[in-house]
């Protein structure tokens, strides 16, 4: 029998090798094996959650340039394209008033992404792997909060990058297209001494942004170094390091402009000024994010491994401007910087207990630190420690039945302690098909600027106050689950129906009356229920069919608090915003998730070697923030590729094509709305 961990740690070598000679069939496969859940790897019949795997093959096939975009292909995930905004990246619709989506976990190899500096969210702008090194994505659909901690709230986005030792020679790529798409990548991999391997990623990324409309502007340009060493040290022990830094730069900014007394189809229209917003100038928003990993995985014995993680990751950002009004020593407005950093240890040991029993447990210790003159005026550098231990065990006495059990504790400086749990089992009726039941309880923490926020434009004026008392969200969650791996039709089905009650959402930018400063609060409780399904299907050699489909449908009701905050005061002037908008956060907390989203993708073989590819979504209406609302839409993507060996030379020609259907909007809709249309571009690929 080989050890636990050692055969976690070569899952990634053993499913990149398969796609190496059928890089299609992985996705397609009957149910595969999967490690992010428990974090134990356990076939998808047997893992405590829906899992969504997304192989090289698959993100290839999307057409997809950005990593976010990826993620449409998963039931119950929502994401927009770039603009002069970060794309972000939700499930079941529960987002925020800020632009970095905080209550699902990301991880790249092990390493969160979440950042101190970004509002404790993702900033999927600093994505710090090129799609071309990922070898498979594990998308956990439902908390994992006692695997992975607070940030795994809703679920766990798990990226794996392909082992160095699978990578040799250069490899040169670029796209050419319009909208300004500048995109080049050199890739190299080989071999350091005897028992060594690397692989290193230099990538620089461009675009014109959307095409303008009204009165904003906007451009991208993005820059990747990417390092991964693996050393094997001895029969034993291996190691494996990583080194890298992701820089952005994105334009800000809107033109000044007024509304005139014209309504037009009930709305009171717009016209520029021809200036700048002197709230909102052109001004580059520039972003990084520098990181070093180190993981040690030692095989203890036959059945015991113990592994220790380690990392250090630095970000910064600044989108300063001078607000003239403002008195010279308060001017300087830099919303989203300074800089924020990260050190984590973790320590995970796996072994078996008994006959047909696996247990994993483990703990960490996080320090954030965030230092930003402008959200954090005087404070200086604001720290922030977290200790967590958690366990995680299967029982399977037989090949009826499978029985998970999961728990977690954790301890925050600055939101206190929360434990966490997760139940499930699973009936496998035939070997063909399994019904789970499971239930979890999780819990969320704010950010250090939602607890400690000191924004201030004068000595004695607040604009915004952070909440030291702000309780924890908290989330239960109960699921019914069937899987079908019906091997001879090369069929297969997942299905979920789930009840989730969120209680304590977090609401931003509320003030209790209008002299006080906006803050957060804990005002709403949501109930999310609803369907979902991804099924796919072979039906000849040459084609594979996936279609996912979600069907959410959420509603809310007043924390005591936001009771309070929704009733009027005597002096109806002085009531808080919540009172007044009480429509917009209504609409916000229930149509955040489309009612009803799909995806399909079709992959097919062609002659002379060509591929064919078309990613079709079809959208309802979506509200992300309270002023941001888009109507029902739908995009379709198709890409053709051409693999290629002329004169001994191996390459691909390709040709992709988003938005085929024409012009929709994705994240703002109406006169000061964000236009997505067609965007096409070349790709070429050489391997030396």
């Amino acid at each position: 029998m080989k050890p636990l961990v050692t055969r976690f740690f070569l899952l990634p070598v053993v499913f990149f090798s398969f796609s190496a000679t059928a890089d299609e069939e992985l996705f397609f496969s009957d149910l595969p094996v999967v490690a992010s859940v428990s974090r134990l790897p356990q076939r998808l019949a047997d893992a405590p959650s829906s899992v969504t795997v997304i192989d090289r093959a698959t993100i290839k096939a999307s057409g997809a340039r950005a990593l976010s975009d990826v993620f449409r292909l998963v039931p119950g995930f929502q994401t927009f394209a770039k603009s002069d905004a970060a794309p972000r990246v939700n499930y079941h619709g529960v987002s925020d008033d800020n632009e970095f989506a905080p209550r699902v976990q990301v991880l790249v190899d092990g390493r969160s992404l979440y950042s101190p500096l970004f509002r404790g969210g993702v900033n999927w702008t600093l994505v710090p792997v090129a799609l071309e090194d990922i070898e498979r994505i594990e998308v956990v659909r439902g908390s994992n909060t006692t695997s992975y901690g607070a940030n795994a709230f809703l679920g766990v986005i798990n990226i794996i990058t392909v082992d160095p030792a699978l990578v040799r020679g250069f490899s040169v790529g670029g796209n050419y297209g319009n909208q300004g798409v500048r995109d080049y990548t050199l890739r190299t991999g080989g071999g350091l001494g005897e028992s060594g391997h690397f692989r290193l990623t230099v990538q620089n990324m461009r675009d014109d942004g959307l095409d303008d409309n009204f009165d904003w502007e906007d451009r991208n340009a993005n820059r990747l170094f990417d390092l991964r060493v693996n050393l094997q040290l001895s029969a034993r022990d291996a190691l494996d390091i990583q080194v890298g830094r992701a820089e952005g730069v994105q334009l800000r900014g809107s033109y000044d402009s007024v509304r005139i007394p014209v309504v037009i189809d009930g709305e009171t229209q717009r016209r520029l000024l021809g200036v700048e917003d002197p709230e909102d100038p052109f001004r580059d928003f520039d972003q990084s994010s520098t990181w070093i990993q180190a993981h040690w995985l030692r095989t203890l014995s036959d059945t015991a491994d113990l592994s220790v993680r380690y990392t250090h990751s630095v970000d910064r950002a600044s989108d300063a401007f001078i607000f003239a009004p403002l008195p010279a020593a308060y001017n300087d407005i830099n919303e989203v910087g300074d800089v924020g950093r990260r050190h984590e240890i973790e320590a995970i040991h796996s072994f078996l207990p008994a006959s047909g029993t696996r247990l994993i447990w483990g703990g960490s210790v996080r320090r954030d630190s965030i230092r930003s003159a402008t959200l954090l005026r005087d404070l200086g550098t604001v720290n922030r420690d977290v200790r967590r231990v958690f366990a995680n065990g299967e029982w399977k006495p037989n090949a009826l039945f499978t029985g998970n059990l999961g728990w977690s504790y954790e301890y925050d400086s600055l939101a206190g302690s929360h434990p966490a749990g997760r139940v499930s089992f699973s009936l496998h009726v035939t070997p063909q098909n399994t019904i789970r039941m499971g239930y979890a309880r999780a819990w969320r923490t704010g950010s250090t600027i939602d607890y400690r926020a000191n924004y201030r434009v004068t000595p004695t004026v607040v604009v915004a106050q952070g909440n030291p008392n702000l309780p924890a969200e908290r989330l239960d969650s109960w699921e019914l689950a069937y899987l079908g791996d019906w091997r001879d039709w090369r069929m297969s089905l997942d299905t979920r129906l789930f009840r989730e009650k969120l209680t304590d959402r977090y609401l931003d930018k509320v003030n209790a009356t209008d002299d006080a400063p906006d803050s957060i609060y804990a005002l709403q409780n949501l109930l999310i229920q609803g369907f979902e399904y991804q099924w796919k299907w072979q039906p000849f050699e040459s084609s594979r069919i996936a279609f996912g489909q979600a069907f959410v449908n959420t509603d809310s009701s007043l924390t005591s608090l936001g009771q309070v905050l929704a009733t009027p005061l005597p002096v109806l002037g002085d009531s808080s915003n919540f009172y007044r908008n009480q429509a917009d956060y209504v609409l916000l907390a229930e149509k955040a998730a489309p009612r009803r989203s799909s995806s399909l993708l079709f992959m097919q073989r062609l002659p002379y070697g060509l591929e064919f590819s078309l990613a079709h979504y079809r959208v309802s209406a979506i509200k992300w923030t309270r002023n941001t609302d888009v109507n029902k839409y739908h995009r379709t993507d198709v890409r053709l590729g051409y693999p290629f060996v002329l004169g001994g030379q191996r390459g691909e020609l390709g040709y992709t094509v988003q938005s085929l259907d024409g012009a929709h909007f994705e994240q703002r809709e109406g006169q000061r709305g964000r236009e997505v249309d067609r965007r096409q571009w070349i790709s070429l690929r050489l391997d030396f």
